[in-house]
């Protein structure tokens, strides 16, 4: 099954989750230890846990996503946090602003685009010796359109592609991993992702 992933297919997808609490991805705590705060956009940012995660940690939050019953719950979330989050709704495969931010980071996003098309994308709102943080589902080869909720074959990549899309002329690569974590819980209710982790920095001076 070829899924659209377009805006009616986003609408579903968040309509029944916006409830949900969700934590900020753990790779993301790991990739900005130690950075210093300025400005961020969540590419695809969904309830908003990432976004509204670096904003407590005094960043400068600019969230989109194809999704407005996501980015509803988003701001509902930031509001009880107490921190402020820029929320725009937008087709990140159309979508050209004119602002670059220091971070521009993606955690599972899916696109109606190829994938790696759309890193190539949303590359280009880096900032001047800013970064690139993308974690994406692995391309392993197996279990694709499994029934148990694993990510459709057209979602997955691997740290390889991710890679291969910046020259090293102007971006350096400072993470390119493939990692396992589990989430859900213990037994039956576990589930082990893997992951690519993927963070580039701009070579340009600021």
């Amino acid at each position: 099954m070829t899924h659209a992933f377009d805006k009616d297919y986003w609408e579903h997808h968040w309509d029944d989750r916006t409830s949900h609490t969700v934590a900020a991805n753990p790779y993301l705590v790991e990739e900005t230890a130690g950075s210093t705060p300025g400005t961020a956009l969540d590419a695809g940012c969904g309830t908003g846990a990432e976004a509204i995660w670096l904003a407590e940690q005094g960043w400068q939050v600019t969230g989109a996503d194809i999704s407005a019953a996501a980015l509803q719950a988003a701001a509902q979330q930031a509001q009880t946090a107490g921190v402020d989050v820029t929320w725009i709704e937008a087709d990140l495969t159309t979508w050209n602003p004119t602002e670059r931010w220091d971070l521009v980071m993606t955690h599972y996003a899916h696109p109606s685009i190829p994938q790696l098309e759309f890193y190539r994308h949303i590359a280009q709102w880096v900032a001047p010796g800013g970064s690139l943080l993308i974690v994406g589902h692995l391309n392993d080869g197996a279990h694709h359109h499994s029934p148990d909720g694993t990510p459709p074959h057209e979602t997955t990549v691997t740290a390889k592609d991710i890679t291969a899309l910046f020259d090293a002329s102007s971006w350096r690569i400072d993470t390119a991993l493939e990692r396992s974590r589990t989430v859900g819980g213990t037994g039956v209710h576990s589930k082990t992702l893997r992951d690519a982790v993927f963070r580039v920095s701009s070579r340009a001076p600021r």
